[in-house]
């Protein structure tokens, strides 16, 4: 279908671009202060529900039934600006780049997708990630930012710089042959 595809190959420029960006940005972060974390990953909500600190959001496409999925949201207590690489290890989930972009590129949450798991391409073949270069452009991690009481939209660094403020979300999202194609909340 044009459409899907469309959306593949527009997800996926996007996803060159977050690293193309993520890798030219500096080591440090854009900010003179230096972000930090008070460590919690269960930070009160404030008093109309949202979350005080940082909201970590893990999603897959709803057909996709994977072993001990990591796709949930944690509201991570921050008081100050926080790496993204810091929220997510706050809200105990852990990444795996690939070994020709490292950690620049997300290829596995929490071991999601698993090596030996077949993901149905649209062709109707299987397909097994091996986290080698660049995930298949229609299976794959993208990182997506949402300043408080703003919009999602794709993150323009990586986890090692991507700054977060309080009241900001964060979400790790896998797409799957176009689906879902943007957060859901």
């Amino acid at each position: 279908m044009v459409t899907t595809t469309s959306r593949a190959l527009g997800a996926s420029a996007a996803l060159f671009l977050a690293l193309a960006l993520a890798a030219c940005a500096p080591s440090g972060g854009s900010s003179t202060e230096e972000p930090t974390a008070s460590a919690s990953a269960s930070a009160p909500a404030s008093a109309d529900g949202e979350c005080a600190g940082v909201e970590v959001v893990v999603e897959l496409p709803a057909d996709l039934e994977v072993d001990e999925s990591p796709a949930g949201t944690t509201c991570v207590e921050a008081d100050a600006p926080i790496l993204a690489s810091d929220a997510l290890a706050e809200a105990g989930l852990e990444t795996e780049g690939t070994e020709e972009y490292g950690d620049q590129v997300v290829c596995r949450v929490n071991g999601v997708p698993a090596a030996d798991f077949a993901l149905p391409a649209e062709d109707g073949t299987d397909y097994f990630e091996t986290c080698a270069s660049m995930p298949a452009a229609f299976a794959y991690w993208s990182l997506w930012t949402k300043p408080a009481g703003g919009e999602w939209g794709y993150a323009q660094e990586g986890l090692a710089t991507l700054e977060l403020a309080p009241g900001d979300s964060l979400e790790l999202l896998f797409t799957l042959n176009g689906e879902p194609a943007a957060p859901s909340a």
